[in-house]
């Protein structure tokens, strides 16, 4: 890492997925913020141009924005084996854009991660893993989003990825109207 280089804190988490809670999902801080959120602000304006905002109330554009994704289900993942392979640039091809290599870091809330996919390149070196490029392939007009480069320090990073911090619920259920009349 260059003295320059900006890094940041990654948390992993473990709750249970949002659309299947017998599942359990991995969700993901930057710096304290769950992805999603940065995702949302990300791609605020984006959507602006795509929805009309008549059609959805304040509350339904908020919930839509941060519900656009979902946390990773990595089945047959008992030992996080699959998570830290996954997570250190290792993805499975199911997680990999074939033409770019970068790899799902968020899923579709319908379950199957592919199907509205934010992906990443995932770079791991012995001292650092960067995250960067982040894109909507379902949206190539998007371009890249205006989120990272993220920069962890390897030793933190593995820690994080070796002890996810377990949730009962999604972090984001309130937020999503989940439980809600």
């Amino acid at each position: 890492m260059s003295p320059s280089t900006v890094t940041h804190r990654v948390q992993f988490l473990r709750h249970p997925h949002p659309g299947f809670p017998h599942l359990m999902a991995w969700g993901i801080r930057i710096d304290g913020t769950d992805l999603r959120v940065l995702v949302a602000e990300a791609t605020r304006a984006l959507w602006s141009r795509e929805l009309d905002e008549d059609d959805y109330t304040l509350r339904e554009s908020e919930e839509s924005l941060l519900g656009q994704h979902a946390p990773l289900y990595l089945d047959q993942d008992a030992d996080g084996a699959r998570a830290r392979a996954h997570f250190t640039g290792d993805s499975p091809p199911e997680l990999r854009d074939s033409d770019t290599g970068a790899s799902c870091l968020l899923g579709c809330p319908c379950g199957i991660d592919a199907c509205w996919p934010l992906l990443a390149m995932v770079r791991a070196t012995p001292t650092e893993v960067v995250w960067s490029g982040f894109h909507q392939p379902n949206r190539p007009e998007w371009g890249r989003l205006p989120l990272g480069p993220y920069v962890f320090p390897r030793p933190a990073y593995d820690e994080a990825l070796a002890a996810p911090v377990p949730l009962t619920e999604d972090p984001l259920a309130p937020l999503l109207g989940e439980g809600q009349p």
